[in-house]
Formats: structure tokens, sequence, C-alpha cells
């Protein structure tokens, strides 16, 4: 399985930055869509990601609308994580699909209201507090990844590390 994770219009880089940590820590491809709130050399979202820039796989789209057209025969594999999503986001089965796409939205606005209306099917959450907003961007992304990954039993990653074992 192909796992991407799609940032719509991220607005602060120490999230990028831990998102594509996370991507690299687990063989995603991480998408942006620009604009972006900051410029890609910015260097607390260098900071944040450490040194896997190199072992990441990251992939630019100047608009929302040229990542769809350009991956629309996959809609079926896109999830739209949101707070109005109908479903949760453990109960879709991800294992019998080849390539997965969660996407998320910026982080003062989420996902596009008109997006979420026309693929409310696909609309997956996080369940929370009734009280609270939302889960920081960088922490939502690494829940649901990681899901994603336990259902194909982390499929390429390494479970137990042996260190204990020497």
């Amino acid at each position: 399985m192909n796992l991407n994770i799609v940032l719509v219009e991220p607005e602060i880089p120490q999230n990028t930055g831990n998102i594509a940590r996370t991507c690299a820590a687990i063989g995603a491809k991480l998408h942006l869509v620009k604009p972006l709130g900051f410029e890609i050399s910015d260097k607390y979202l260098k900071r944040a990601g450490l040194d896997y820039w190199d072992k990441l796989d990251i992939e630019e789209h100047e608009s929302l609308k040229d990542f769809l057209n350009k991956y629309i025969p996959e809609k079926h594999n896109m999830f739209f994580v949101t707070t109005k999503g109908k479903h949760c986001y453990s109960d879709v089965d991800y294992s019998k699909l080849d390539n997965v796409f969660l996407l998320f939205g910026k982080e003062t606005k989420g996902l596009p209201e008109d997006l979420l209306k026309k693929y409310i099917d696909n609309a997956i959450r996080i369940p929370m507090r009734k009280t609270l907003r939302s889960l920081n961007l960088s922490n939502s992304v690494a829940i649901v990844a990681y899901e994603v990954l336990r259902q194909v039993n982390f499929d390429n990653l390494e479970e137990i590390s042996g260190y204990f074992d020497k």
C-alpha cells in the first residue's frame, strides 16, 4: 500500500515539519497544496523535520484543484479528515486499497466546505469531546496514518527494535 498525506494550505511551519518527519518515518508521501503559510526554507519547518528531509518523498501542488485533477482517478481512496466527518477514522477498512490519500485542511479553517459536501461519504473524523474545536494537525496526521498502517500490519516498518537483544 502507498500512503499519501495531503496538507491543504498548511499555515504553521512547525506542524508541517513534524508531519514531514512522521512521513519520512513511515514511508508516506507528503503532498503540500499551495498556498503555504510559510516558505519551504523556513528554519522552523526544517528544525521540526530534523535531518529527515532527504528521506522524504514530497510533492508540491499549485492548488487544490491541481491536486484533485491529477489524482481524481484515486478519489475513492481519498479520505477527508475533518471534525465534520460522517465516519470515525478507525471504522474505514483501508487494508484493501492500493493507494490511500489522507487530506487535512489548514490549521485555522480545515478543509473547504464545498469539498467536504462533495465527498461527504469519505469524510472521516477523530472522536473527541464536543466542547473542544480540534486536535493539533500533526497529532491528527499521526493518529490516522498509524491506523491505516496498523490495518496492514505495519507493512515495511520495523515493529521491534531488538535493542535489548544485544
